[in-house]
């Protein structure tokens, strides 16, 4: 059973257990199959064994021929596959953090404090483990937000330009936009507007990123909420342009050829849905990962009886 929870195995866990209830509490010299769930970061048998059997808590109170508890094995890096389960080393970082979190709040306070025999505690095990994925979630966020930031710098430029130099020019006499009765003008300038501002909130939240301190901690929340106003904001200001690019067409191709109106439309539809195919993925396991139900809990497909 050892083994089928290394590899994650939940079916033969869940046939051993339920033909042999006492075995959730078997251990070896040191460990139980709740500390070997923990340390290959298999998170089905965690919740399988949590969830399911209130004697599991008699589990966590085991310390190994090292002085180790549970939550040092909490803090160690996860092995290979289940790290590159996770795209990208910013989210593997926030997993990890997720995973220690976790443990944590299941063990008694007293084990904060506890050091194993090299005089460690969890929390420095931790950063010693993981100061090599810090380096590399700060690579991977400072990438993503620069060329996103680029992105967003482009767009503002262009629909700020544009607000000024408005399709059919003004009234010379007043100043007043010459289609400004128009619904395509109202569309133009509305959408135009609302790029210029949601391109400006996406920039500064890219460069928030870029001038972030970093710590352990700011992978778990503050990190991942700030890319992800920042690439809603960022989709949001794409969109509203090609709609102020469409309905600005629109005005001028109203007189001779207003029947191209809809293909224009429809072809300035396609940077938007190619930006979403791209970077939608990536955005929507962000949110799920940050403000998602979180992988820690009972799942109803596999349950002990």
């Amino acid at each position: 059973m050892e083994m089928a929870t290394k590899f994650g195995t939940i079916e033969i866990v869940m046939a051993c257990i339920e033909c042999s209830p006492d075995l959730i509490l078997f251990c070896t010299a040191y460990y139980s199959i709740f500390h070997t769930a923990v340390e290959y970061r298999q998170v089905k048998i965690f919740n399988l064994i949590y969830g399911g059997d209130a004697r599991a808590t008699e589990l966590f109170h085991k310390r190994d021929e090292f002085g180790s508890t549970i939550l040092h094995l909490a803090a160690k890096l996860a092995p290979s596959p289940q790290l590159n389960s996770v795209s990208g080393a910013a989210l593997q970082m926030q997993r990890e953090l997720q995973w220690f979190k976790e443990v944590e709040k299941i063990v008694r306070p007293s084990y904060k404090d506890w050091t194993n025999c090299q005089g460690k505690t969890a929390q420095v095990l931790f950063t010693e483990e993981h100061k090599d994925l810090v380096k590399e979630g700060e690579k991977w966020m400072k990438d993503t937000a620069t060329s996103c930031m680029l992105v967003a710098t482009l767009v503002a430029t262009i629909v700020f330009a544009a607000a000024f130099t408005i399709p059919g020019g003004n009234d010379n006499g007043r100043g007043i936009p010459i289609f400004l009765k128009y619904n395509s003008f109202k569309v133009f300038i509305v959408s135009d507007a609302l790029a210029l501002f949601s391109a400006a909130t996406s920039v500064l939240m890219f460069l928030s990123i870029l001038t972030s301190r970093y710590g352990e901690e700011d992978f778990l929340k503050s990190l991942p909420t700030k890319i992800i106003i920042g690439l809603a904001f960022l989709f949001f200001s794409i969109a509203t342009m090609m709609i102020a690019f469409s309905a600005a067409l629109s005005i001028i191709l109203s007189e001779s050829w207003a029947w191209a109106s809809f293909p224009i439309a429809l072809i300035a539809c396609f940077p938007v849905t190619l930006f979403a195919l791209l970077q939608f993925p990536l955005f929507l396991e962000i949110v799920h990962s940050t403000y998602g139900s979180g992988i820690f809990k009972e799942d109803s497909n596999y349950r002990l009886s």
